[in-house]
């Protein structure tokens, strides 16, 4: 695989497992229906295992737009191949949550709430405003990147290199995902990640599904905009504190 093809790869596997736990607990009649917010927690952080165990010996398994401009920041990526990267990510995503309906196409059909459809694809508030909404999504973004700066912090150090989530090990990264959406993803569903709710809203927007309602546009810059922000905070404190 060349970077290009592994970053899609893991970010479509990233959704597709993500997505799907989201799915196997909120559409209707599925073997895990109401399974709680631990199942979809626990479900996403091995979502996050399995994407960098694929992508992070060819790309470094970055998967999210934030991570690859943090390490640009940081002076750990070329900025050169953050465009590419971020294109990557995008179409894996998109990719991803299409096999979720795919996979899911019977329950989309037999769920009566747009509500639950939309939460499958892509996150939402569950109190709207907007500027908690933000400070969440930069405050989970700001640890989730921060903790990767540490674990990495003796690659990091080293001059000319590159580092990803790969470079770290899939379980650490695992680990971190679980404890955000467990402690901090209660208030927007800790996108944290700009690819992850861009591209499945995206095809939230254009897939036949009955019933879907708004794709919720008015918000959606919010899990792109913010964990940019975060992510790149993370790296200026990172580079602060060394």
């Amino acid at each position: 695989m060349t970077p290009f093809v592994a970053e899609m790869m893991g970010t479509m596997l990233l959704i597709l497992l993500g997505d799907g736990v989201v799915a196997n607990v909120v559409l209707k009649d599925t073997k895990g229906n109401n399974g709680g917010w631990i199942v979809i927690t626990t479900g996403w952080a091995l979502a996050v295992y399995v994407g960098v165990v694929v992508a992070g010996p060819v790309s470094g398994a970055h998967l999210n737009p934030a991570v690859t401009i943090a390490l640009a920041v940081a002076g750990q990526f070329a900025w050169a191949s953050v465009v590419p990267y971020i294109a990557a990510q995008l179409i894996g995503a998109c990719l991803g949550s299409f096999l979720v309906w795919l996979m899911y196409y019977d329950h989309f059909k037999r769920t009566n709430s747009p509500d639950a459809v939309l939460a499958v694809f892509c996150t939402g508030p569950a109190v709207r405003n907007y500027v908690s909404n933000i400070a969440s999504e930069i405050i989970g973004s700001f640890v989730l990147l921060f903790a990767v700066f540490y674990f990495a912090g003796a690659v990091i150090t080293t001059s000319n290199t590159e580092i990803g989530l790969g470079s770290i090990g899939a379980i650490p990264v695992a680990f971190t995902v679980w404890a955000i959406g467990l402690s901090l993803g209660g208030t927007t569903g800790y996108a944290i990640n700009p690819a992850r709710d861009l591209g499945p809203r995206i095809m939230h927007a254009i897939l036949p599904i009955k019933d879907k309602g708004s794709s919720d546009w008015p918000y959606a810059w919010i899990p792109v905009i913010a964990p940019i922000i975060g992510a790149v905070i993370a790296a200026l404190v990172f580079r602060i504190l060394q």
